[in-house]
């Protein structure tokens, strides 16, 4: 059983930059792949970003490629997302979620823990 709490949204201006963590409880946090997950309102969750459990691959949406960057600190159980260049559809709640213990996992099915979501907005 994994516990995750996710922290970090916040307002943010256009172009600016905001860093998300996830802390997870529990001893077996470097088992888990990791990833990111946004929902917009009126919208369908949708993934953002991904890591392996040892922290050597990553994935992206296009959406956010080159200005997103998922990293994680297993000594610290924690996964973070910094999210640059900030555009106003980035604008939803974020959720972090653990999964299997090898690959890169995209899609909602793939995750077994969920955070409780922070919400991100982007506005001027």
């Amino acid at each position: 059983q994994v516990q995750l709490v996710t922290s970090g949204g916040a307002l943010a201006q256009p172009g600016g930059s905001l860093r998300l963590s996830c802390a997870a409880s529990g001893r077996t946090f470097s088992r888990y792949a990791m990833g990111w997950f946004r929902q917009a309102p009126g919208k369908t969750r949708e993934f953002v970003s991904a890591i392996t459990s040892s922290g050597d691959m990553t994935s992206y949406a296009d959406s956010v490629k080159d200005r997103f960057t998922i990293s994680r600190d297993n000594t610290k159980n924690t996964v973070y997302l910094q999210m640059n260049s900030l555009k106003p559809e980035d604008t939803a709640v974020y959720y972090c979620a653990a999964g299997g213990p090898t690959g890169l996992y995209t899609t909602i099915n793939e995750y077994d823990y969920w955070g409780q979501g922070t919400q991100v907005t982007v506005s001027s």
